[in-house]
């Protein structure tokens, strides 16, 4: 391994940051610290057997052989004892490698115990170091494909499939107006269908690029979300604060889509009636919030809308909560400074 002209060693891939020993550590690997804990408690009954009282008879009488396994008993809760205290940051470790989510950033452990597990403890906090900034990298230009991906669909749509609809209305009331009666009729029920298909499309275009949010603002698009989703059996109340402060385009791009897909939850799933959706201001930070009378979200696990909602709320800093209403149904909370980070 060649040497940096500073005499240090080459710095390792990117990403992963130099570790030090804890102070006062002298290099015990794991292995060596198990094997010191044992020979401490063997060389303590050895002692304790050549200092004390106890001997053996041939053949062994039934007071030797209960003070032998008393003996071997103690030395093995001793091990076991010591063994349990000099493991347990291994124990920690474990816990967190089965219970860490990206999703939810910034678990780390302290590190403590041996050179080995200390060690091992900060190779694992700069993995997920790692870990989380790779996956905000890619999460970022993941969404950012998509957001485009989505411009290029709905305008297709709207180009190119909505322009032949209306050509095809246009010629079926051409043909309509010519035809005999009951061929006409037939002919205004397909123009009809063929009307609300050409609803439906721009229905989605809308909902794949969110127009009016580029055009007028996130609170106009915010109303016209609950305007678009108060359908029958579903009513949507919202309350849009009027002194929001300025946010940027990424802050509002992830806010509309958090609302979009909470709306979309509730309605597809959450077999509510009502919803309130608010967005205000709270302090420094703005706080969107989607609160339904539904059945809440149960024990069942998070799918994918859930966890797009997360990782949109991690690129531009924003903390999302799930939590069940004060009424039943479900909160979803979503908290952002206005200077969030970009996307």
């Amino acid at each position: 391994m060649g040497v940096s002209p500073d005499g240090q060693p080459p710095a390792g891939p990117a990403g992963w940051k130099h570790t030090t020993r804890p102070e006062g550590d002298h290099g015990v690997t794991l292995f060596w610290r198990i094997f010191s804990l044992n020979a401490v408690v063997l060389t303590v009954a050895t002692v304790g057997l050549l200092l004390g009282p106890v001997t053996v008879s041939t053949p062994v009488v039934l007071t030797e052989a209960v003070v032998l396994v008393a003996g071997l008993a103690a030395m093995l809760i001793a091990n076991a004892v010591l063994l349990r205290l000099g493991l347990a940051p291994l124990a920690r470790l474990t816990r967190t490698m089965t219970e860490v989510d990206l999703l939810r950033p910034g678990t780390r452990l302290p590190v403590t115990g041996s050179a080995g597990i200390a060690a091992l403890i900060e190779a694992f906090n700069a993995m997920l170091d790692r870990l989380e900034s790779e996956r905000a990298t890619s999460a970022a230009r993941a969404l950012s494909a998509q957001e485009a991906e989505r411009r290029r669909v709905a305008q297709e749509l709207h180009d190119e499939i909505g322009q032949t609809l209306t050509a095809v209305l246009l010629e079926l009331k051409r043909v309509a107006d010519q035809a005999p009666a009951p061929v006409s009729d037939q002919l205004r029920q397909v123009q009809e269908t063929t009307r609300n298909s050409l609803d439906e499309i721009r229905r989605i275009a809308r909902r794949l690029r969110p127009g009016v949010l580029e055009e007028l603002g996130l609170a106009s698009a915010l109303r016209a979300l609950a305007v678009e989703f108060s359908t029958a059996g579903l009513t949507v109340h919202r309350q849009i604060g009027t002194d929001l402060p300025e946010l940027g385009d990424n802050v509002e791009l992830v806010l509309y889509r958090v609302a979009q897909e909470g709306l979309t939850n509730v309605a597809r799933h959450a077999d509510a009636r009502k919803v309130a959706l608010s967005l205000r201001r709270d302090g420094a930070e703005v706080e969107l919030t989607i609160r339904d009378d539904g059945r809440g979200l149960g024990t069942a696990a998070e799918g994918a809308g859930l966890r797009g909602m997360r990782e949109r709320a991690l690129l531009i800093g924003a903390r999302l909560t799930f939590a069940p209403g004060p009424e039943g149904g479900t909160d979803v909370r979503l908290r952002v400074a206005p200077a969030g980070r970009a996307a």
